[in-house]
Protein backbone atom coordinates (compact mmCIF):
# COMPACT_ATOMS: atom_id res chain seq x y z
CA UNK A 1 0.00 0.00 0.00
CA UNK A 2 0.96 3.67 -0.41
CA UNK A 3 0.45 7.24 0.77
CA UNK A 4 -0.88 9.60 -0.82
CA UNK A 5 -2.47 13.19 0.63
CA UNK A 6 -4.91 14.51 -0.89
CA UNK A 7 -5.26 18.63 -0.70
CA UNK A 8 -8.75 20.05 -0.85
CA UNK A 9 -10.68 22.98 -2.08
CA UNK A 10 -14.51 23.01 -1.69
CA UNK A 11 -16.81 24.56 -3.87
CA UNK A 12 -19.05 26.94 -2.89
CA UNK A 13 -22.07 24.56 -3.35
CA UNK A 14 -20.14 21.75 -1.40
CA UNK A 15 -20.27 23.99 1.89
CA UNK A 16 -24.21 24.13 2.47
CA UNK A 17 -23.55 20.27 2.01
CA UNK A 18 -20.90 19.06 4.32
CA UNK A 19 -22.33 16.14 6.81
CA UNK A 20 -21.23 13.59 8.60
CA UNK A 21 -23.26 11.20 6.22
CA UNK A 22 -21.41 12.72 3.26
CA UNK A 23 -18.13 12.03 5.02
CA UNK A 24 -19.27 8.12 5.83
CA UNK A 25 -19.59 8.09 2.38
CA UNK A 26 -15.97 9.61 1.11
CA UNK A 27 -14.63 6.71 3.45
CA UNK A 28 -16.54 3.87 2.13
CA UNK A 29 -15.54 4.77 -1.37
CA UNK A 30 -11.54 4.88 -0.39
CA UNK A 31 -12.63 0.89 0.49
CA UNK A 32 -14.12 -0.16 -2.55
CA UNK A 33 -10.84 1.30 -4.15
CA UNK A 34 -9.29 -0.98 -1.67
CA UNK A 35 -7.79 1.59 0.44
CA UNK A 36 -8.43 3.03 3.86
CA UNK A 37 -8.64 6.60 5.18
CA UNK A 38 -5.65 6.85 7.78
CA UNK A 39 -6.97 10.93 8.71
CA UNK A 40 -8.92 13.89 7.32
CA UNK A 41 -8.09 17.04 8.66
CA UNK A 42 -10.48 20.87 7.93
CA UNK A 43 -7.68 23.67 7.68
CA UNK A 44 -8.09 27.76 7.21
CA UNK A 45 -6.57 29.39 4.06
CA UNK A 46 -6.13 28.25 0.66
CA UNK A 47 -6.92 24.30 1.39
CA UNK A 48 -10.16 23.21 3.16
CA UNK A 49 -9.31 19.66 3.69
CA UNK A 50 -6.25 17.17 4.26
CA UNK A 51 -6.70 13.87 3.95
CA UNK A 52 -4.32 10.84 3.66
CA UNK A 53 -5.36 8.11 2.47
CA UNK A 54 -3.02 4.29 1.56
CA UNK A 55 -4.15 2.57 -1.62
CA UNK A 56 -2.77 -0.04 -4.13
CA UNK A 57 -0.64 2.09 -6.64
CA UNK A 58 -1.42 5.11 -8.69
CA UNK A 59 -4.22 4.05 -10.61
CA UNK A 60 -6.34 3.90 -7.43
CA UNK A 61 -5.46 6.98 -6.38
CA UNK A 62 -6.16 9.11 -9.93
CA UNK A 63 -9.71 7.39 -9.09
CA UNK A 64 -10.07 8.12 -5.96
CA UNK A 65 -9.03 11.61 -6.56
CA UNK A 66 -11.70 12.00 -8.85
CA UNK A 67 -14.72 9.90 -7.53
CA UNK A 68 -14.49 11.96 -4.20
CA UNK A 69 -14.62 15.03 -6.31
CA UNK A 70 -17.82 13.99 -7.98
CA UNK A 71 -19.12 12.55 -4.69
CA UNK A 72 -18.09 15.87 -2.92
CA UNK A 73 -17.78 18.55 -5.01
CA UNK A 74 -14.76 19.33 -3.47
CA UNK A 75 -11.26 19.50 -6.14
CA UNK A 76 -8.45 17.57 -5.16
CA UNK A 77 -4.82 17.56 -5.50
CA UNK A 78 -3.06 14.25 -4.72
CA UNK A 79 0.37 13.39 -3.84
CA UNK A 80 2.16 10.73 -2.75
CA UNK A 81 4.13 10.55 0.22
CA UNK A 82 6.70 8.26 1.81
CA UNK A 83 7.57 8.62 5.28
CA UNK A 84 10.85 10.19 6.73
CA UNK A 85 12.35 7.13 7.37
CA UNK A 86 11.29 5.65 4.19
CA UNK A 87 13.09 8.98 1.79
CA UNK A 88 16.04 8.84 4.45
CA UNK A 89 16.41 4.76 3.08
CA UNK A 90 15.91 6.10 -0.93
CA UNK A 91 18.60 9.10 -0.42
CA UNK A 92 20.73 6.61 0.88
CA UNK A 93 20.68 4.68 -2.28
CA UNK A 94 20.66 7.40 -4.09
Amino acid sequence: MATYVMFGKYSVGAVGEISAERTKNAKALIRDLGGELKATYALLGETDLLVIVELRGMEEAMKASAALSKLLGISFTTSPAVSGEDFDKLMEEA
